[in-house]
């Protein structure tokens, strides 16, 4: 299951998208001895859904938090599109807020969903179908009803001009309308048991809305479209600031997912060009909340008579999801990247632990796995079921795998990686590079190693140019490369670059979003996740062994199988991750005192609660 909703490329907040209680264990979906007549108010991936039909709200939440006052906060760079579905332009953060889906998961469950437009859903013993059943109060704001029609076009119209949607939902053969308030997804393959979960986070779109006045849904546009959620397009200035207004009388305010949920009357969105310009308007009080992604600032960037005398609050949040794999991404499509040497090589090359003691004031953590802070990383020597999986690709697969753990290059912090170093240089000569005047040249053919790394954030300059120095030891000449957010979204939706720093936020249930990140039919596809450009047959394989996992024994050891084999040829750099959520903001804003498991729930379930 995939962190957040595919559709919504970053411009939903990790509230909305639901960043997925650990587990103890798995039936691959509790209910699935029901017959298709069984209607499920609930459904779980994992376990069984903790609230019981009828519950009166997720327990999270303030059911009665007060429904008033407004919040603020920041984004980086610019928008010039409400549609947040196509590759085109660059959709204004938080537009998902004006939609609704099927379903809406719990953020104290790691991967359970609860009916929100659609009240309950059945599915049968192979998977092979889910139908919805749709509430019949449920309204567009407009007042008209949202049917069954309005979620097959959804669909339709996703699916064809979203390409996450196209992986994602692959295995979606077609939909049958069984009446106003009921649809059937059937699905071309049994057993995809993750496949119902997935339908259940189909954002519902007015069918009425994008057939009338002609309007075209692949194409940019600054025009508010009718949404189906609670909020809906408020004042905007493109570049400048986007709101976002509750719709007081929205038909789902009462149901118990919603209890406690939607307490802002206004939610806005302040864009700022560069982030130290973000943080002093926020330390100014320009804007109510901010997540702190940089240790630097974490650290040294909010001294203020605001932070002193407690109007500003600096908290960190633990949290039980999948540590986000991030790392210095390349991009094989480049013939200079084929060799997986070669990348290992860069791997050697960066010194985490300086970096982390001298830049980061020792705030992060290693990353050693895709999936890491979870029982589903790799470790150790594949056995038992992952060894089983993994001796049928053996022959493509390096020895090493199979006989040496996989270690992420360490240092003693000193920045002193001359032994990294020379083992760098043994595996670039290996790959049939040498160093000639100081300069990395291929033997047979010349070509000098000249890499630029494209960045949009420019405090990466702090971090990378270290990185650079490391590499010039090499001979490799690395070139900084900045850009704005729109030139940034245009070259990686076209895969224009050598490496980028960018990562891959995953669940304790993954599944079909798999095909979009390492997927060989997404690798060419323009605006894809595969920004690696992996095209392998047997990480293809492996992504379907995961997959149609018959049980959670079965798809720890495919997953863990997938996460060996993607550290073995060495497509990332791994950088960092903070076991805790890093957030600053001021005391009028108020939040639930035990925040949920899996998410920090912001905007949704935090509150206003007077000067």
């Amino acid at each position: 299951m995939g962190t957040a909703h595919p559709n919504r490329r970053r411009t939903v907040s990790s509230a909305l998208a639901g960043a997925l209680a650990f587990l103890a264990s798995y039936t691959a979906l509790a209910p699935c001895a029901h017959a298709q007549d069984s209607w499920l108010h609930a459904h779980s991936l994992i376990g069984t859904p903790k609230y019981e039909d009828g519950f009166e709200h997720f327990d999270y939440v303030n059911p009665d938090a007060p429904k008033t006052g407004s919040v603020t906060y920041s984004a980086i760079g610019t928008f010039d599109s409400l549609n947040p579905f196509i590759v085109k332009g660059n959709p204004a953060s938080g537009v998902g807020l004006i939609y609704d889906s099927l379903m809406t998961p719990s953020y104290d469950e790691s991967s359970s969903q609860y009916g929100l437009i659609a009240e309950a859903m059945s599915f049968p013993a192979d998977f092979s179908s889910v139908t919805f059943r749709l509430r019949k109060e449920a309204r567009f704001p407009d007042g008209e009803n949202i049917e069954a029609q309005d979620v097959a076009w959804s669909f339709d119209m996703l699916r064809q001009h979203v390409p996450l949607y196209r992986d994602y939902y692959a295995d979606v053969e077609d939909h049958e309308i069984l009446s106003p308030q009921e649809i059937r997804f059937n699905f071309s393959q049994k057993n995809n048991k993750e496949l119902p979960y997935i339908m259940g986070q189909l954002l519902v779109l007015p069918k009425h809305y994008w057939e009338s006045d002609e309007r075209v849904f692949d194409e940019t546009y600054l025009d508010p479209p009718m949404g189906s959620g609670a909020y809906r397009i408020g004042e905007f200035q493109p570049g400048r600031f986007i709101s976002y207004e509750r719709i007081d009388d929205h038909w789902s305010k009462d149901l118990p997912v919603n209890r406690g949920k939607n307490n802002f009357k206004t939610i806005r969105i302040e864009y700022f060009r560069d982030r130290e310009v973000a943080l002093q308007a926020f330390l100014s009080g320009d804007y109510d909340f901010r997540i702190e992604n940089t240790a630097k600032s974490w650290a040294e960037g909010y001294e203020s008579p605001a932070l002193e005398n407690g109007d500003i609050i600096k908290a960190e949040f633990s949290q039980g999801n999948v540590a986000r794999m991030q790392g210095f991404v390349f991009n094989v499509r480049r013939e200079k990247f084929s060799d997986r040497r070669v990348r290992r090589a860069f791997d050697l090359a960066f010194d985490f632990e300086w970096t982390n003691r001298t830049l980061f004031h020792g705030q992060y953590e290693r990353l050693h796995s895709y999936f890491d802070n979870s029982e589903l990383a790799s470790r150790g020597l594949p056995d038992g079921r992952e060894l089983e999986i993994l001796e049928r690709f053996r022959d493509d697969l390096p020895e090493q795998l199979f006989t040496t753990p996989y270690e992420t290059p360490v240092s003693d912090g000193s920045g002193n990686i001359r032994g990294n170093l020379r083992k760098a240089k043994k595996l670039l000569s290996e790959a049939g590079w040498e160093i000639k005047d100081g300069v990395l040249a291929h033997v047979q053919s010349g070509e000098t190693m000249e890499v630029e790394i494209l960045i949009v954030q420019p405090n990466f300059e702090r971090i990378l140019l270290p990185y650079k120095k490391n590499l010039e030891r090499l001979g490799i000449n690395l070139s900084l490369r900045i850009v704005d957010s729109t030139q940034y979204l245009n070259l990686l939706q076209s895969f224009d670059y050598d490496m980028i720093v960018s990562g891959f936020a995953q669940s304790l249930s993954p599944g079909n979003e798999q095909r979009e990140f390492w997927g060989s039919q997404a690798a060419d596809r323009e605006g894809s996740r595969n920004f690696i450009g992996i095209k392998s047959a047997t990480i293809d394989a492996l992504i379907e062994e995961l997959i149609f996992a018959e049980d959670r024994e079965h798809l720890v050891a495919a997953t863990r199988a997938l996460d060996r084999v993607l550290l073995w040829r060495h497509y990332i750099v791994p950088n960092w991750h903070s076991p805790k959520e890093r957030v600053a903001y001021w005391k009028h804003l108020g939040h639930p005192e035990q925040l949920p498991a899996f998410s920090l729930g912001f905007p949704t379930i935090w509150w206003h609660q007077g000067e």
